[in-house]
C-alpha cells in the first residue's frame, strides 16, 4: 500500500453531503431532523478542515434541482439556514473562517439572504484560516452557461473580442474557487449531481458509504489521507 504524500497535501477540498433524508428515515425522524444532524456535521468537519490547514472547503448545500423537495422540507431548510449562521458565525468568525456563499441566492427569501449576507461581512478575514463556500441554489450547468452569458455580454458592451482561456473561465463562474483537489460524496450514490463541473476535470473522487449525519471528522481524515497516497498524472506518464 502507497505511504501518504505530505508533499501531496489537499488544498481545496469539495463535499457533496448526501443522506439527510436517508438518515432520519432509518431513526423514525421527520426529515428536517436529518438535516439539523447534518449541520452539526458541518461543524465538526469546518474545525478539522482548519485544523489541517486546508485552503478552502466547498460544501454543497441545495441544489438547482433540490426544489422539487416537499415545501414543508425547504421551509424547514430555510429556517435551518438562518439558525445556523445566527449560532455558528461567532465561532467561525473566532477560527477565521471566511464564509462564502455562492449559487441563486435571491430565491431563497429576504431574510435568508439578509442572514447570508451579514455572515459574510462578519467573516470578510483578508488572510481567512479557511474559506468555507457554501453552494445554495446551485446548479454546475447553469453556472456555466450564465457564465457565457456575462462573458458575451461583456462583449457586447466592450466591442471587443475577449480572450478567455481556460483559467480566466473560472473568473465568469458563480463558485470562488478554481480546481479542486479532492471531492467527497458521502451516502453511497458514485455520481456528481451536477456540482462544479467545471472546476472537476482532474479532481480525485472519493464515494463513502456513510450518510452525512453519520460521518465524522476521523472520517473526513481517512478521506485526506486517500487523497495523499494517489498519483494524480493529469495525464502525463510518470
Amino acid at each position: 500500500m502507497a505511504s501518504a504524500n505530505p508533499a501531496n497535501n489537499p488544498k481545496n477540498v469539495g463535499i457533496i453531503m448526501d443522506g439527510n433524508g436517508r438518515w432520519a428515515k432509518q431513526n423514525s425522524l421527520i426529515t428536517n431532523r436529518g438535516h439539523e444532524k447534518g449541520v452539526a456535521v458541518v461543524k465538526e468537519v469546518v474545525k478539522e478542515a482548519v485544523r489541517q490547514k486546508l485552503q478552502s472547503l466547498t460544501l454543497y448545500a441545495f441544489s438547482t434541482e433540490n426544489w422539487s423537495r416537499p415545501k414543508k422540507e425547504i421551509s424547514g431548510i430555510k429556517r435551518l439556514i438562518i439558525e445556523a449562521i445566527h449560532e455558528q458565525v461567532p465561532e467561525l468568525a473566532e477560527q477565521k473562517v471566511k464564509l462564502n456563499f455562492f449559487g441563486d441566492i435571491e430565491t431563497f427569501g429576504k431574510k435568508v439572504h439578509t442572514s447570508i449576507l451579514e455572515a459574510e461581512r462578519d467573516t470578510s478575514f483578508i488572510k481567512p484560516a479557511l474559506n468555507l463556500n457554501i453552494a445554495l441554489g446551485y446548479g454546475g450547468r447553469s453556472d456555466i452557461i450564465n457564465g457565457i452569458r456575462t462573458i458575451v455580454d461583456e462583449a457586447k458592451k466592450t466591442k471587443k473580442d475577449l480572450q478567455i482561456d481556460e483559467t480566466s473561465f473560472f473568473n465568469y463562474l458563480s463558485a470562488p474557487i478554481n480546481d479542486l483537489d479532492v471531492l467527497i460524496r458521502t451516502g453511497g450514490d458514485h455520481r456528481i449531481s451536477n456540482f462544479l463541473l467545471y472546476h472537476i476535470a482532474y479532481t480525485e473522487l472519493i464515494f463513502v458509504d456513510k450518510l452525512w449525519p453519520d460521518f465524522s471528522s476521523n472520517d473526513f481524515q481517512d478521506c485526506l489521507n486517500s487523497f495523499k497516497k494517489r498519483k494524480r498524472r493529469f495525464g502525463k506518464r510518470v
